[in-house]
């Protein structure tokens, strides 16, 4: 079975806690908004993964499958979110495919590029399987100064080859995006 790597076209929104170039006590994580058109390619991909687990199972009339790695979260956005072991880590780039230090604050807000694939698994009893989403790369487009954490599996050089270049976040020369304000001026 080989991987159909899939890609944001556009870059995403980080949501919720992020620890994509650090590892939290639960390892590293990555959670992000992707809308409908991705969605529908994931489910198409989805059946046929399920069918390599199907053709695995002991029992398929007894089988349980699990839902999908993907929550609807608003009309035609849906919330998608990876984790990975340190020795997994994928490699995060910037816009010029140089590598993210650890020290970049990459929280939620920040606009990134994913790269992943959807994998097949079966659990050890046997009947229960589903899909889960792994992450192989992430380009940094720009960042909210609200986030952070670490990254993954291609080398280096193959993450940058997978994104290309684009505007946007650069390491050497960082372009933080400023929190807006909830209190205004006349208030004080």
């Amino acid at each position: 079975m080989s991987r159909n790597i899939l890609q944001t076209a556009q870059p995403v929104i980080l949501d919720g806690y992020q620890a994509v170039l650090k590892p939290s006590k639960y390892g590293y994580s990555l959670s992000c908004i992707v809308y409908k058109d991705l969605v529908e390619k994931l489910e198409t991909d989805r059946t046929d993964v399920l069918k390599w687990a199907e053709s695995k199972l002991k029992n398929p009339k007894r089988s349980v499958l699990r839902p999908e790695p993907w929550e609807e979260v608003a009309k035609d956005s849906y919330k998608i979110k990876f984790s990975w072991e340190a020795e997994k880590k994928p490699p995060v780039v910037d816009c010029e495919g140089q590598v993210v230090s650890e020290d970049t604050p990459l929280f939620a807000g920040s606009r990134v590029k994913v790269a992943f694939y959807q994998k097949p698994y079966i659990l050890k009893d046997g009947v229960t399987y589903g899909t889960r989403l792994v992450c192989v790369g992430v380009q940094v487009v720009s960042i909210n100064s609200e986030a952070g954490v670490d990254t993954g599996d291609m080398s280096v050089e193959d993450v940058a080859a997978l994104f290309g270049t684009t505007e946007g976040f650069k390491q050497a020369d960082p372009n933080v995006t400023p929190a807006a304000s909830t209190a205004s001026d006349d208030e004080f």
